[in-house]
């Protein structure tokens, strides 16, 4: 079995820790001290559940009891697909308190990713909850998954467990947990974001991890009267560490879980739970900033709404912060480490504009070329990253290594970004997400913030399509509200932006809806499939 490893080498590690990023904390002993100094104060809700920070303690402590008996031992992986409900935390933390690696899969995925997970982890156990919020039942995927998972030894359930372990049978002698692991080994393995292939596993440590969201709370305002709501899917990196709901653990404060993001589920538990913050993903953040107008639930605890995820255009920004009136904060980052953002007091322009600036005074940020070499400030680059919470490797993957990183240990994140004065960063998008019209390079964002100026445009994506005379063609996917909408009329509208005529799209499709990856981001691979559907059925009827 391959050993999980995230090893910076020791004059970082040593820099690291004298300037007080690294404080040899670890999961289960940040937990054991909140409910030693919280113990009745509320830590999780969900539904009608409702844990003090004592309970939930007890709760992962019966778990990892449960696990160390079924044999899990210190250092091997389990894969976790639990949506958002109050037993995420006590299977997460009894897995960490057991001294094992949570895996993290996302709701939306199906046998062929979580198959990949755990063969790529060597994971020898799978913990699901019995249904998700959209009705999906995960203990066929279960059968199927140990069928074709011969090193996969336990699936437990929460819930109606049928030939499986249940979740609530869990029991052991605390007396058998392991000791606290060393604050430098690898806590988990999170997945990466990427569109294309397979996730990629990454390791992150206790000490790396639990530095960004320690850092993110003093960033973003969370303190023990925080409550953060987790309304996009708990596994993912964005809500679990943005602060997320493990900064809002940390600071002591109450996480709210929220089955789905919609408003409908969201906008009630908000007025319910006083909710101050919590994170979006574009498309979420319009939906919402566009059903607050007509919303009867007072959302007036909300202070912090955090964007990320995928690129927010200056317009929607500016659309977002007019309707929900709490502070806007833009986040751009990665699971892989660096993460930026705006801070509460930037002029607005600052927030609106750009994507923020980096965490740590020891985030290494490069913009370069296509030949590696750095670019002038304010010119559009790739950017690369190392710092004290950024990994050095993938798990398990020599050759994704041998493209993602450099020898002297930088990330190259596939971000085109501009740097601005003081080290904020303007995202151009990602580097496949550029429109290479005959020899003339667009940007899909800049694309997109113009179409989403016009009033009758609800959210527009914008994909490059292949053309045999100009290379590449655009083509924007766009989704109407109000007055009716027309192509054409919305080509010559752009025309009158005073912009280069080759950034006016090639073409222009009106959609319902955007596909979208597990993790609610717009999938551009999936409409550049649609759009080739499109114009084959076309071809055909010709």
């Amino acid at each position: 079995m391959t050993i999980p490893q995230q090893i910076w080498p020791e004059e970082f590690a040593a820099r690291y820790r004298a300037a007080g990023h690294w404080r040899g904390e670890t999961f289960p002993g940040f937990l054991r001290q909140r409910a030693a100094e919280r113990a009745e104060a509320i830590a999780v809700v969900g539904g009608e559940q409702r844990w003090t920070y004592a309970e939930l303690h007890a709760r992962a402590q019966q778990a990892a009891a449960g696990f160390v008996a079924l044999g899990i031992k210190p250092g091997e992986r389990v894969v976790v697909q639990i949506g958002n409900i109050p037993e995420f935390f006590s299977a997460v933390f009894g897995l960490f308190l057991a001294g094992a690696l949570p895996v993290y899969a996302l709701p939306a995925h199906r046998l062929t990713e979580v198959a990949h997970f755990v063969a790529k982890s060597e994971a020898v156990g799978y913990v699901i909850a019995e249904s998700g919020a959209d009705g999906f039942d995960y203990r066929p995927l279960a059968r199927e998954l140990k069928a074709a998972s011969p090193g996969l030894k336990h699936v437990v359930v929460i819930g109606e467990a049928e030939e499986f372990i249940p979740f609530a049978s869990l029991r052991g002698d605390p007396a058998s947990l392991p000791p606290d692991p060393d604050p430098q080994s690898v806590a988990f393995l999170q997945i990466s974001g990427g569109t294309t292939g397979l996730s990629k596993l990454i390791p992150r440590t206790h000490d790396d991890y639990i530095y960004s969201f320690r850092a993110s709370n003093e960033i973003c305002g969370v303190t023990q009267d925080s409550v953060w709501l987790t309304a996009l899917p708990a596994a993912h990196n964005f809500p679990m560490s943005s602060p997320g709901h493990m900064g809002a653990l940390y600071a002591g404060g109450r996480v709210v879980m929220s089955p789905t993001p919609s408003p409908e589920t969201a906008f009630p538990l908000i007025a319910r739970e006083g909710v101050t913050i919590t994170g979006l993903v574009p498309p979420l953040a319009l939906l919402w900033a566009q059903a607050a107008a007509k919303t009867a639930h007072d959302l007036s605890s909300l202070e912090v709404l955090l964007v990320g995820g995928a690129k927010l255009t200056p317009e929607a920004a500016r659309r977002i912060r007019a309707s929900l009136g709490c502070t806007l904060q833009q986040v751009f980052g990665m699971a892989e480490g660096l993460v930026n953002y705006t801070r509460l007091n930037d002029p607005e322009e600052i927030i609106v504009e750009t994507q923020g600036r980096p965490i740590s005074p020891d985030d290494e940020v490069l913009i370069v070329n296509d030949l590696g070499e750095p670019v002038p400030e304010g010119e559009p680059g790739y950017l690369l990253a190392r710092g004290p919470y950024t990994i050095r490797a993938y798990h398990n993957d020599e050759a994704a290594n041998a493209r993602a990183f450099t020898p002297d240990g930088f990330y190259r994140t596939g971000d085109v970004v501009k740097r601005l004065p003081g080290g904020y960063l303007v995202v151009q998008g990602r580097a496949g997400d550029h429109i290479n019209r005959a020899g003339e390079k667009i940007s899909a964002e800049e694309i997109e913030d113009h179409l989403l100026a016009h009033p009758n445009v609800f959210d527009a994506a914008v994909v490059s399509v292949p053309d045999d005379f100009l290379g590449e063609r655009s083509c924007a996917f766009v989704i109407p509200q109000g007055e009716k909408l027309r192509a054409a009329a919305l080509r010559a509208w752009m025309r009158g932006r005073a912009i280069a005529d080759f950034k006016v799209p090639d073409q222009i499709v009106l959609v319902d809806a955007f596909e979208t990856t597990a993790a609610g981001k717009i999938s551009r691979r999936e409409l550049r499939a649609r759009l080739r559907a499109r114009l084959l059925a076309e071809a055909a009827q010709d």
